[in-house]
């Protein structure tokens, strides 16, 4: 077991520290004392597999180094005492109070008052806290922010309890808490991909995530001649909470009427492509569409992931080929998401096809729930200086917005410093 003196060695030597000074700045600002902790979780970009993970499927998140940081110090009291730099919103509320959420609280402070609740529901010690939030994740642009938030407020409460490391067998049982949280606190139905993503990213690696067995496997990306790039449409996901209800509807839908054929169907991971399409006249368009989306997506992820496995064992040249066919699927699950599962929109589709349009990109997709926030492409290190030129210029062009764009590194996941 870490104890926080461990974790103080842990700052220092970690890879970048500079990157908490200003929020243990701030936190002396506002209590007039230093934090004694700060739990950062990253956000996430998933590379393939999108609107997969509440039906059962399969996933391919990473990490990446943009974090949510909460800088902590226990409190003698049963007070948690919240301030959002970012929103500057202040927000406090008793872990003893009988209706958990206070009157006119903060959207954001919901997320930390539904980790409270839950985890004093499933037996775990909690302790009240003063606290003082920020990050880099963009907010609404599809990299799981609302995850990070969860994840490190977790981390939070529990160091500030129990002054104990989070024990890598502990954290799918919190992945399933901070889902909850999301379902139970903010009213969406969100798979356990963000979260699982956010508490057990390893760095240079993709997670390949069993969304039904939590199952999961590191996978090396071996991008060293290649950059994550991630382009922020700067649309605002308006609809994505209430579309995104709707699409899981719709999938469950489409299990409940192919049963009639496949009764051993729970979910649309059960249902192969072979069987699908021997069946989906049965259904009703849009549901169909829906469907065939999230089943092709499933066998799109596997085959991603056993391409990248080729490009770690296979020579240069079929370590090439094997990246192509990786970008190959990317380009076709933005399709999927486009013309079929249709929650991509003008400037998604726009980001995408310049992109692809630019000599050294791999591949290029939207991500997250869609209907605006961003894309992420894999392109070539020598073909970066064009890519931001090109997106920025003709992107601006055409919409009249300036895109932001995130080169991104692999990162671990959550940690308390």
């Amino acid at each position: 077991m870490v104890t926080l003196t461990n974790r103080k060695e842990n700052l220092k030597n970690s890879k970048n520290p500079d990157r908490l000074s200003p929020i243990t700045e701030r936190f002396e600002a506002v209590f007039g004392t230093a934090p004694t902790f700060i739990a950062s979780a990253p956000g996430r970009v998933n590379l393939i597999g999108e609107h997969t993970d509440y039906n059962d499927g399969y996933v391919f998140p990473v990490a990446i180094n943009k974090y949510l940081n909460i800088a902590v110090r226990k409190r003698s009291d049963r007070r948690v005492v919240l301030h959002a730099l970012d929103v500057s919103e202040s927000c406090d509320f008793s872990l003893d109070a009988r209706t958990p959420i206070p009157h006119q609280t903060p959207a954001w402070s919901r997320y930390l008052i539904g980790v409270a609740s839950l985890l004093q529901a499933s037996g775990k010690q909690v302790a009240g806290i003063d606290a003082v939030i920020t990050g880099d994740v963009p907010i609404g642009a599809g990299l799981s922010s609302s995850a990070a938030l969860s994840v490190a407020a977790t981390l939070a409460f529990l160091t500030a309890a129990s002054e104990t490391a989070i024990s890598e067998n502990d954290k799918p049982e919190l992945a399933a808490l901070c889902q909850r949280v999301e379902h139970e606190f903010a009213g969406v139905k969100c798979g356990i991909m963000d979260q699982t993503i956010s508490l057990l990213g390893q760095e240079n690696c993709g997670l390949f995530l069993d969304c039904r067995s939590l199952e999961y496997e590191h996978v090396p990306l071996n991008l060293a001649d290649h950059a994550i790039a991630i382009c922020n449409t700067k649309v605002k996901r308006e609809l994505a909470t209430s579309e995104y209800n709707k699409r899981r509807a719709e999938c469950e839908r489409g299990v409940e009427i192919l049963r009639r054929w496949l009764p051993g169907a729970t979910s649309l991971r059960d249902i192969t492509v072979t069987d699908f399409k021997k069946h989906e006249e049965e259904l009703p368009a849009l549901t169909q569409k829906r469907c065939r989306y999230v089943i092709e997506e499933n066998a799109r992820v596997v085959a991603a992931v056993s391409a990248l496995k080729c490009r770690s064992e296979g020579t240069s040249s079929r370590t090439d080929e094997s990246l192509i066919a990786f970008g190959n699927l990317m380009n076709a699950s933005h399709h999927g998401l486009r013309d079929d599962y249709q929650v991509s929109c003008t400037e998604l589709d726009l980001l995408t096809d310049i992109a692809r349009d630019i000599t050294g990109v791999v591949g290029s997709r939207m991500t997250g729930a869609g209907f605006g926030g961003c894309t992420v492409s894999i392109v070539r290190n020598d073909a970066l200086e064009t890519f931001q030129t090109r997106v920025t210029t003709e992107y601006h062009q055409k919409t009249g917005i300036e895109p932001e764009i995130y080169l991104c590194h692999v990162s671990n996941g959550a940690q308390v410093f």
